[in-house]
């Protein structure tokens, strides 16, 4: 199961659920205005970012521009305040599994989110018998030799 954070208007995040749903993973859809985020949620969100809070927190953003403070100036607790109080600094889509978190969209990124056995399916269907082969198939033998 899925969880995927989204804010109305954004394309990023009409295309994720559009990329979710083609692909027959079911997901959750939470727009982040109009739920509240609970504490632990985001304190979780936070926990699962490789390089911090930059991970999901856009510092550019407008409405954190406006704030004027350093994202490091802020405790645990301001930061979880700060979230539920300005949802839109979050980038979007954040799309949050068991074993996966994707901010954005990316074609490749959110692949992740794809169960492990059927990224197997799709990784060994393309083969040099296929007509696509010539675009896709030497795209991945390339990526997987770097």
């Amino acid at each position: 199961m899925v969880i995927l954070y989204t804010s109305p208007g954004c394309a990023s995040c009409r295309k994720a659920k559009q990329w979710l749903k083609d692909n027959q993973i079911e997901f959750v859809e939470k727009n982040i205005f109009t739920s509240l985020l609970k504490e632990s949620e985001i304190k979780y969100l936070l926990s699962r970012c490789e390089n911090g809070t930059e991970d999901i927190i856009s510092v550019r953003s407008k409405a954190f521009q406006a704030l004027q403070k350093d994202i490091d100036d802020y405790s645990m607790k301001e930061l979880v305040t700060l979230i539920q109080e300005n949802p839109s600094i979050l980038k979007r889509p954040i799309l949050l599994s068991e074993k996966s978190l994707v901010v954005g969209y990316d074609d490749d990124e959110i692949t992740t989110m794809m169960p492990a056995q059927l990224r197997t399916v799709v990784d060994n269907a393309c083969t040099d018998a296929c007509p696509n082969y010539s675009v896709c198939g030497k795209c991945r033998e390339h990526a997987s030799m770097n």
